[in-house]
């Protein structure tokens, strides 16, 4: 049954979904301090160009997460876990590891000790990934599907908050003091993080039989059921973790599971893609650094959260292929704004709309996406398949981005984002062919 605009709108004055807020920011507030933020600490420290450049492999461990989310969904932690919960207990170890890492940082002589800030950085950002993790798990598991686009409108908000106190905050902390006093403010700030995980209640989860007779099947036909020897308890739980989040997956999901992964690949394509050229685009167009700054910054902060939480409100309303698929087709248009701006006399008014055009769509493709991608988990396995899906969802789209250069050099702009929206046709028609197949199934 369809719900009211105004019983739709009521699902952001839920605690859990609020909460997110508080989480997204923790997730977030890591990430520049170990990528543009670091970089900036180290070039106004007189660090060379080439050392800037491998300390850029850090992120490196954001993209290889998948293979110790099995881990994470299945390993208590000794007291924490009985104490706090499975995800809650993972969550608070993360935070506090990203604490004490960027006080690490803080305490480290960049010039005589630069390897021994390379190792802190790594450890932040394992940190940080792990709690990417955990915090997705819980996202999941926390509130049913129709809260899904919610729960991720407030943590994308979150995030960006975060994003502008880890750089633009940072700037301004370490214009009036030092880079060293950035790192010792943010392992601080990471306490908003601890003090959320601390008063969230830890999500009920109810075991999934079809999932454990799955594992069982698995771990016979191997034959490592008695779990007698060591190896057979190694092998068992191998295949419980790592294995069956992929056979489950695939029969849950049957003929549409390719399907699904064909989506969740080329979904955000056409944006990744345009992404990628955006900025030396402006900056060709003779916009001044400042006004890119202003509009992007302000404007596109401000339009991406409000996309967001219309995704989130969409999603509460119509249920999630809808709005997927209106989510798709805005990306696709937007970039043919951009091809429109490439052949226009560079104007900061229409520079300003396009820029809200396509952070809105933005804003409401991603907050849906990432419903669309938890309610493909299962509760078994939550944070193995959504760290599956996350990677999925980036890797392709980044591979092809990767070109963008080269289709501006010589095609120009004007075909490239012309080009950015026809890789965003077949995610459309994926949805398309998806939501009919579905509905086909139920009939």
């Amino acid at each position: 049954m369809q719900k009211s605009w105004l019983s739709a709108l009521s699902i952001y004055t839920q605690p859990r979904v609020l909460g997110m807020i508080f989480l997204g920011f923790s997730a977030g507030l890591p990430f520049l301090l170990v990528f543009s933020t670091l970089s900036a600490w180290l070039s106004d420290s007189g660090i060379s160009r080439s050392v800037i450049g491998f300390f850029s492999w850090v992120g490196v461990t954001y993209s290889i997460k998948v293979f110790w989310a099995p881990v994470i969904d299945r390993l208590p932690l000794p007291v924490l876990t009985r104490l706090l919960g499975r995800r809650r207990s993972w969550m608070l170890v993360a935070q506090i590891g990203i604490a004490t890492g960027l006080i690490c940082m803080a305490n480290t002589d960049i010039h005589q000790h630069t390897q021994t800030l390379a190792l802190c950085a790594v450890a932040v950002a394992f940190c940080s990934a792990t709690q990417d993790i955990v915090v997705d798990a819980y996202r999941i598991e926390a509130v049913t599907v129709e809260y899904q686009g919610a729960m991720s409108a407030t943590y994308v908000f979150g995030y960006r908050l975060a994003l502008l106190v880890a750089g633009a905050g940072a700037f301004y902390i370490a214009e009036y003091t030092s880079w060293q006093t950035v790192y010792w403010v943010m392992a601080a700030v990471m306490s908003v993080g601890i003090t959320t995980t601390l008063l969230i209640a830890e999500p009920q989860v109810s075991k999934d039989k079809a999932a454990q007779l799955l594992e069982q099947r698995l771990e016979a036909s191997l034959g490592v059921a008695q779990h007698t020897t060591l190896w057979e308890k190694f092998v068992a739980w191998f295949v419980d973790a790592v294995i069956s989040p992929f056979v489950e997956f695939f029969t849950r999901n049957g003929k549409l599971a390719l399907l699904i992964l064909a989506l969740i690949g080329l979904y955000k394509m056409s944006d990744i893609t345009m992404g990628v050229m955006a900025n030396p685009f402006y900056l060709e167009l003779g916009f001044s650094k400042k006004e890119i700054a202003e509009v992007t910054k302000i404007f596109g902060f401000f339009m991406t959260i409000f996309g967001a939480s219309l995704g989130g409100l969409l999603v509460a309303r119509y249920g999630i292929m809808k709005p997927l698929l209106l989510g798709a087709i805005l990306v696709c248009v937007t970039n043919l704004l951009f091809a429109m701006l490439a052949v226009s006399t560079p104007d900061l008014i229409f520079l300003a709309a396009v820029i809200s055009a396509d952070n809105l769509s933005g804003g409401i493709a991603s907050a849906v996406f990432i419903a669309y991608l938890s309610s493909m988990t299962n509760s078994a396995y939550t944070a193995t398949q959504y760290a599956v899906f996350s990677s999925l969802m980036t890797l392709p789209a980044n591979l092809i981005g990767g070109f963008s250069g080269l289709v501006v050099d010589k095609f120009g702009y004007q075909l490239f984002f012309i080009y950015a929206s026809v890789l965003g046709v077949p995610a459309v028609l994926l949805v398309i062919w998806l939501n009919h197949l579905q509905i086909k199934k139920s009939a």
